[in-house]
């Protein structure tokens, strides 16, 4: 079935790419999406092929065992280094600068090519960290 853009897929797509960034659980998309008759198994099979086609990546909450999938195929999301919040689960674009550094100083002093399509950083947000 991978590969084919199905009516179920279709909706799926649409759903997560009104939430850019924010980490949701299988159910949780089959909850949103029950009024267009779509089962848990078609919402897991369906995010098994948008994985496969790097539109979506899995992630995981601290604290938790439950994947999570969250939209990345969106122009906005092109070539941007995440930063992902261990204890909110936000999800966060580093600045266009930083991530430039960031890469200039790995291929300096590392001699480390960073793909800023799949990096995540893993860290607690500012509002995380004051609370």
């Amino acid at each position: 079935m991978s590969g084919y853009n199905t009516k179920q897929k279709k909706l799926m797509l649409a759903y997560l790419g009104e939430h850019p960034d924010e980490p949701l659980s299988a159910r949780q998309i089959a909850y949103a999406l029950q009024r267009e008759h779509i089962s848990i198994s078609t919402v897991y099979r369906n995010l098994a092929d948008l994985e496969n086609e790097a539109k979506i990546r899995r992630c995981t909450k601290s604290g938790t065992q439950e994947a999570f999938y969250e939209y990345i195929a969106a122009d906005h999301c092109k070539d941007v280094v995440h930063m992902k919040c261990v204890k909110c689960g936000r999800t966060f674009h580093m600045t266009e600068q930083n991530a430039a550094m960031l890469a200039e100083l790995l291929a300096q002093n590392e001699q480390f090519g960073l793909d800023r399509n799949n990096t995540v950083l893993y860290g607690t947000c500012s509002q995380c960290k004051g609370s």
